[in-house]
C-alpha cells in the first residue's frame, strides 16, 4: 500500500506541487476557490500529513504525551478528556497511556513517550515516590504532574487543596447537625493523605472524635469501596455520616447500601470527593467536592507548553480551590441544619 502524497494530489489537480502546498498552509497567494477544490481533492484521495517528516524539519513532534493511572477511573477520564481539548486548541495531539497499578508499568510508559520525542510530558503520578523513578526522563522532558501534591519536590504540579476540600465537607455536614461522622476510603497516596488530614483537622475543630475505616488499596474504585462498604455493614450503624475519599468510593458505598435497604440520605448521609460526571445522576445525586478537571488539564497544559515553546526553566506549584456541590446525599439532623442546607 502506497501513501497519497502532495505531488499525487497536485498530479490530480493538474496543479504545481508549490499550489498544492500553499493551499494546505493557507497562503493568501492561493484563492479561495483553488483552495477549497485541492482541499476537497485531499480528502477524497485520502492524502494525510506526513507527521514524521514535518518533526524532522521543525524539530518539533507536537505530540503531548499523558499517563493516566487507569482511564477507567471516570475521574481520569475526564482529566484525560479535557487536557486533549486544551492541548488540541494549542495544535498539539495527545498520546494517552494507562500506566496500570504496576509502578514497573508507568516508568514503561514514561519511557516509551521519551522514545516516541514528545515534546512534553503530562502524568498523574502512581504514587509519590514513583516521581523519584521518573527523573532520569523527565529531566530530558519538559513534565508536569497532575493531582498528586508535590510540593516538597522541585517538580511542576497542578493539583487541588485535598485538605481544604474535605474540611469543606466536614463543616457542611457539622451545620447540618452530623456529629458521628466516618471517613471512608484509601490513604495510600499523598492526595489521600491529605484528604484524611483535613478530616482529622475539622474533628479536632470541632471536637468530634476521628472514625476512619481505609480499604488500606493502591487505587479507588466503585469495586474497592463497595467491598469496603459491605465489610462495614456489618457492624451496627452508630454514625449518621460518611466522608468518602473519593466519588467511586462513595458509587460502592451507595451500592452497598441499597442491597442491605439501607436509605440514603433518610438513614445516612453521604458526601464524595471529585465531583466526577456520574455523582449528579438523579438516581445517585451526590454531594461532593468538586475539583475541577477542566481547570487542572487546562492550567497543567498551558504550564506545560510555557516549557515547550518559551523553555521556562524551575518549577510551578499551582494549587487549586474546591468547591462544595449540594444534591440530595445529605440530610440535615436539626432545624439549624435545615436552614443551613437551604432546602425546603
Amino acid at each position: 500500500m502506497k501513501s497519497v502524497t502532495l505531488k499525487d494530489v497536485a498530479r490530480a489537480a493538474g496543479v504545481s506541487y508549490s499550489t498544492v502546498s500553499r493551499a494546505l498552509s493557507g497562503s493568501p497567494q492561493i484563492g479561495r476557490d483553488t483552495r477549497e477544490r485541492l482541499l476537497r481533492l485531499c480528502d477524497e484521495m485520502g492524502y494525510t500529513k506526513n507527521y514524521v517528516a514535518r518533526s524532522m524539519v521543525m524539530r518539533r513532534t507536537e505530540l503531548i504525551g499523558l499517563v493516566v493511572p487507569s482511564i477507567d477511573n471516570p475521574f481520569m477520564a475526564e482529566l484525560a478528556y479535557h487536557a486533549e481539548m486544551s492541548a488540541r486548541a494549542r495544535g498539539y495531539n495527545i498520546m494517552l497511556c494507562n500506566s496500570g497499578p504496576d509502578l514497573r508499568q508507568e516508568k514503561t510508559a514514561v519511557k516509551l513517550l521519551a522514545g516516541r520525542q514528545v515534546d512534553g510530558m503530562l502524568i498523574v503520578p502512581q504514587e509519590h515516590q514513583s516521581c523519584a523513578e521518573l527523573q532520569p526522563y523527565t529531566e530530558q522532558v519538559p513534565t508536569v504532574f497532575l493531582s498528586e501534591d508535590l510540593r516538597d519536590a522541585p517538580l511542576s504540579c497542578v493539583t487541588t487543596d485535598n485538605a481544604g476540600g474535605a474540611y469543606l465537607a466536614m463543616e457542611y455536614l457539622h451545620s447540618l447537625g452530623h456529629r458521628e461522622i466516618l471517613y471512608f476510603g484509601r490513604r495510600s497516596s499523598v492526595t489521600h493523605q491529605l484528604r484524611a488530614q483535613g478530616y482529622l483537622r475539622a474533628c479536632r475543630d470541632m471536637g468530634l472524635t476521628p472514625r476512619i475505616v481505609d480499604n488500606a488499596q493502591s487505587s479507588s474504585s466503585v469495586a474497592g469501596g463497595y467491598q469496603l462498604a459491605r465489610e462495614l455493614f456489618e457492624k451496627p450503624l452508630d454514625y449518621t455520616a460518611v466522608l468518602a475519599s473519593t466519588d467511586s468510593n462513595a458509587l460502592g458505598l451507595l451500592r452497598a447500601a441499597d442491597e442491605r435497604g439501607l436509605r440514603i440520605p433518610e438513614q445516612l448521609s453521604l458526601v464524595g470527593f471529585d465531583n466526577i460526571s456520574a455523582a449528579a445522576m438523579p438516581r445517585i445525586d451526590l454531594t461532593t467536592v468538586e475539583q475541577s478537571k477542566r481547570d487542572m488539564a487546562l492550567q497543567a497544559v498551558e504550564i506545560l507548553l510555557d516549557k515547550i515553546e518559551r523553555g521556562t526553566q524551575g518549577y510551578v506549584h499551582q494549587v487549586l480551590l474546591p468547591s462544595l456541590v449540594k444534591r440530595g446525599s445529605c440530610r440535615p439532623l436539626t432545624a439549624a441544619g435545615a436552614a443551613a442546607d437551604g432546602r425546603p
